[in-house]
Parts: structure tokens; C-alpha cells; sequence
């Protein structure tokens, strides 16, 4: 065989799973081991794997009670209303009240077109009422084709009032507003 087919040779006898060398197959090694090995071991491990699914199977149970569930969600609520209870005692020993936690708000109103008021506007939503609600300074910014939309900023207690709220009371001025954007929303 000449030289330089040597290679193309051991190639495809690789990938027929032949070997040119001495070698044993790895199919013939397997078969030696386990001809080798004592028959006691085979059913010790064919019980385990019996045991290993029966005991999946067990675990498995769709239409079950989830105890783990229920006992795992009532320790958690256990343990904050602990951590609640604790902050309210920490509270009441330093005389300090709860922190309300207050954000900084600029939202967009835009209108329908050029023609709508933007003075009367801005009234109708400063006349917008809320507990925890503060408005704050305003200003016309134009949008295009002569069109300006009020970016007008508010301060609301977190706990007190949603921004949604705020937005779905805006937009119920449907003469004048079309829409309303959240611009900025900082904590403070």
C-alpha cells in the first residue's frame, strides 16, 4: 500500500468502527467484564433501580394534597408578620412615626390638536383632588406642526395614590386630553 494512502485507509476503517490495531473493541471488552463479574451483583442492581422508581413514582402525585406548599407558605407569613410586629415595636420605642415613602412625578397630557385650550387644561387637571396627591409646576412643550403638550410634575405618598389613578382621572377630561405619558418617576 503506498505511503500516502495510509491515512485514507485508517480513516475509513474509523468510521466503519473497524480497527486496524491490536486493540480490542470496546463491545468485546464489555462483554469480558460482565462475564467476569459474579451474577450476584445483577439482581442487587436491578432492585435498586426498582426501588429508585418506586420511589419517583411515589414522589409524584398531580392530583395530591400539597402539604409541603401550604406549611412552607404559612411560615413564611408567620415570619413576617414577626418581622412586622418587631418594626412596629423598634418604631414604637424610638417615638419616630412610619416613613412615608413619597415619588416625584412629570407626566405628559397631550391633547387632541393645535386648537385645544391648554390654559383650561391645566386647570381641569390641577382641579384633580386626591388624598397624598400634590401638584406641582407645569410647563407647555411642543410636540410639532404647532402642537404643545403640558408636562405637569406632582409629589404622591406611595401609599396613598396610584399613578394609574391619577392617569385614568386625567384622561376622563376626553374634550380636552388624549392621552397621558409617564415622563420622569423618581423616589424620594
Amino acid at each position: 500500500m503506498p505511503a500516502d494512502l495510509n491515512n485514507l485507509v485508517l480513516f475509513y476503517s474509523a468510521l466503519k468502527g473497524v480497527r486496524t490495531t491490536s486493540e480490542k473493541p470496546v463491545e468485546q471488552k464489555k462483554e469480558e467484564t460482565q462475564a467476569a463479574a459474579p451474577a450476584v451483583e445483577a439482581p442487587k442492581v436491578e432492585a435498586k433501580k426498582e426501588e429508585k422508581k418506586e420511589k419517583k413514582d411515589d414522589d409524584f402525585d398531580l392530583f395530591g394534597d400539597d402539604e409541603e406548599d401550604e406549611e412552607h407558605q404559612a411560615e413564611i407569613t408567620r415570619r413576617a408578620k414577626e418581622q412586622a410586629a418587631k418594626k412596629a415595636e423598634k418604631l414604637a420605642a424610638t417615638g419616630k412615626k412610619a416613613e412615608s415613602l413619597k415619588s416625584a412625578i412629570v407626566i405628559d397630557v397631550k391633547p387632541w390638536d393645535d386648537t385645544t385650550d391648554m390654559v383650561e387644561m391645566e386647570r381641569l387637571v390641577r382641579e384633580i383632588v386626591l388624598d397624598g396627591l400634590e401638584w406641582k409646576a407645569s410647563k407647555l412643550t411642543p410636540i410639532g406642526y404647532g402642537i404643545k403638550k403640558l408636562q405637569i410634575s406632582c409629589h404622591v405618598e406611595d401609599a396613598k395614590v396610584s399613578v394609574d389613578d391619577i392617569q385614568e382621572k386625567i384622561e376622563a377630561i376626553e374634550e380636552l386630553v388624549q392621552s397621558t405619558d409617564i415622563d420622569s418617576f423618581t423616589k424620594l
